[in-house]
């Protein structure tokens, strides 16, 4: 199955300057469950927003830089090679422009929904027409925002 795992903003934004714009120790704990022991895929940024490959998961990074390589990461240069290489269990997370790229494909969506607005230069907008199947909401805990964790799978086809 691929899927998409991310945390979106209310106002869509995913990311600043490569970093996420909050600190939620639980939507981190959820992604670290939801992707151990799989091939993740990932852009150029995503992968070198990280201090080191994340233990315990396959890095496949999908880029037009025909150059770049890096220690930890798997590389692709098109989305086909990409979910070839990640095999049939794949976690997209980001950036935005690989979750948009690889949309068509991606089954069901793990969405963290950040309930605030910050500024940011990376931005998913939202999952139109998806089904909700799932949905915990958590308040706003000090100086970190309410959130939801929610499970989106695709709509079924149009007979």
């Amino acid at each position: 199955m691929i899927d998409a795992i991310l945390a979106r903003a209310d106002n869509g934004v995913i990311g600043v300057d490569g970093r996420l714009p909050w600190h939620l120790p639980a939507d981190l704990k959820r992604f670290r469950a939801l992707t151990m022991g799989r091939a993740m895929v990932m852009g150029r940024r995503t992968f070198e927003s990280f201090p080191a490959p994340l233990p315990g998961r396959r890095h496949i990074v999908l880029t037009r830089d025909a150059g770049w390589r890096a220690a930890g990461a798997e590389v692709a240069h098109d989305p086909d090679a990409a979910l070839v290489l990640a095999g049939p269990d794949a976690a997209v997370i980001g950036g935005a422009e690989i979750v948009a790229l690889l949309l068509p494909r991606i089954e069901r969506v793990e969405l963290t929904e950040v309930h605030a607005s910050p500024t940011g230069d990376a931005i998913v907008p939202p999952f139109a027409g998806w089904v909700e199947a799932w949905r915990e909401d958590h308040s706003a805990d000090a100086d970190r925002p309410a959130y939801s964790f929610v499970r989106l799978l695709r709509p079924p086809a149009s007979a």
